[in-house]
């Protein structure tokens, strides 16, 4: 029981961290920049008009895809990363 404690203290821990934790990432050679926590809650969606062509929508939502699908595999890693010590001690719990 005590081991379950305290788990639940670092897995406490570790989501605190996560929601701290932010990535950065582009597309379009920076036009579009996202920030995104590692609890994947959105920090910062930016737009550069200067690296825009508002002519070509089509574009512009290609890189905002780009951008969020690199952000959400980035968030993930950096969760994976912080949650492999405790998912490994997993086993000791008799799980």
């Amino acid at each position: 029981m005590l081991d379950q404690a305290k788990m639940m203290m670092k897995m406490k821990k570790i989501q605190k961290e996560l929601a701290k934790t932010v990535v950065e990432v582009e597309a379009g050679e920076g036009a579009v920049v996202i920030q995104m926590t590692g609890e994947q809650k959105i920090k910062d969606v930016t737009i550069d008009p200067d690296k825009v062509d508002l002519d070509d929508k089509e574009e512009l939502e290609k890189w905002v895809e780009q951008a969020f699908k690199k952000a959400i595999a980035e968030s993930q890693q950096v969760a994976q990363e912080k949650m492999r010590p405790v998912l490994g001690s997993l086993g000791n719990l008799g799980l």
